[in-house]
């Protein structure tokens, strides 16, 4: 691990301005850097410990919807029972993420901005070339062992899958990401490799994640979040689907569906696709099934996560379904 300068910021100012130098890192749960450090991945120069910062933990919920600060735990915010009752999949993507020690030490800012755990880019001894770390240098992804890799959002510089959950069902319900000085949609704020795979975020030098809001709404208040994986314990998303939906007075006709998928993309992705399919159309399981179709709708595999594209639409599907079914 290279040497670093450490600094504690105590006040956000003062965070903002130290972070806007160039080889500086932020600190504040430690979940993701120090694993990035120890893999040789991360290696900052100056790390900015804003885990002591004051009024960035608070978790609110109104009739206008939440607003949960970055530094808040995410273990905090998946047993919040306001959280846990209007938006039942942010709280359930949460329950589903890591394992309970690390969500008791992760923050919500920090979860959003985790990196890839594509094997190529956590190992850059044996793997030297990986456009993530190093653009240009090339994708040792790319012909090697896919599996765990995306179909969706992939460019031929990149197929590294975002691997969170919360950030999933955040999409899915429109949430906006608090950067101090301004606001981003946060689809917009995770970007899609194209050739340049190592910007991950619309994040400007020395800004810093303050909070993200997420809008009330019926298809938020009745929601859910699924996840297949290879195992029910500390693993991630083979896919993963939060999905919301609102039906209609007559108890069958959908009025509003929400529909983001995780663990085949290269970034959360809304399935709107699949939510046009369905508005204003009978809940019943041919027509779910067939619309589900859609969330793959582009995808291109790599041979071994060739299965992501029968997966996923299988996991939207039955995540539609078990919400209609407690109508």
């Amino acid at each position: 691990m290279r040497d670093f300068a450490y600094q504690g910021a105590e006040s956000l100012d003062e965070a903002q301005h130290l972070a806007a130098h160039p080889e500086a890192m932020l600190l504040a749960g430690g979940t993701t850097l120090v694993d990035l450090a120890k893999c040789g991945v991360a290696q900052p120069e100056r790390v900015v410990d804003i885990g002591g910062l004051k009024g960035l933990d608070h978790i609110t919920v109104s009739d206008a919807g939440a607003t949960i600060g970055a530094l808040a735990k995410m273990s905090h915010v998946a047993d919040h029972p306001a959280i846990k009752q209007n938006f039942p999949a942010i709280s359930e993507s949460l329950w589903q993420a890591a394992s309970a020690q690390l969500r008791n030490m992760a923050t919500i800012g920090g979860n959003l901005l985790q990196r890839t755990r594509c094997a190529y880019f956590r190992d850059p001894i044996t793997f030297p070339s990986c456009n993530k770390r190093a653009p240009g240098s090339g994708c040792a992804a790319i012909g090697g062992v896919t599996r765990n890799h995306a179909v969706l959002g992939t460019s031929t510089a990149c197929i590294a899958t975002y691997p969170g959950d919360l950030a999933i069902a955040l999409v899915a319900f429109d949430a906006v990401v608090e950067l101090g000085a301004r606001s981003l949609p946060i689809e917009s704020f995770f970007l899609a490799p194209g050739d340049r795979p190592d910007c991950e975020h619309d994040m400007a030098p020395g800004e810093i994640i303050t909070a993200v809001t997420i809008p009330a709404s019926p298809a938020a208040r009745r929601s859910t979040y699924l996840k297949v994986r290879d195992r029910q314990s500390y693993e991630f998303a083979a896919a993963s689907a939060a999905v919301g939906l609102e039906l209609e007075p007559d108890g069958k006709t959908i009025r509003d569906i929400r529909v983001a998928l995780g663990g085949v993309a290269t970034k959360p992705w809304r399935a709107r696709a699949v939510e046009t399919a369905l508005r204003g159309t009978v809940l019943e399981p041919d027509t779910v099934r067939q619309a589900s179709r859609l969330a793959v709708e582009g995808a291109v595999d790599h041979g071994d996560n060739r299965y992501k594209i029968e997966l996923a639409p299988r996991v939207v599907a039955r995540a539609i379904l078990s919400l209609g079914e407690q109508a």
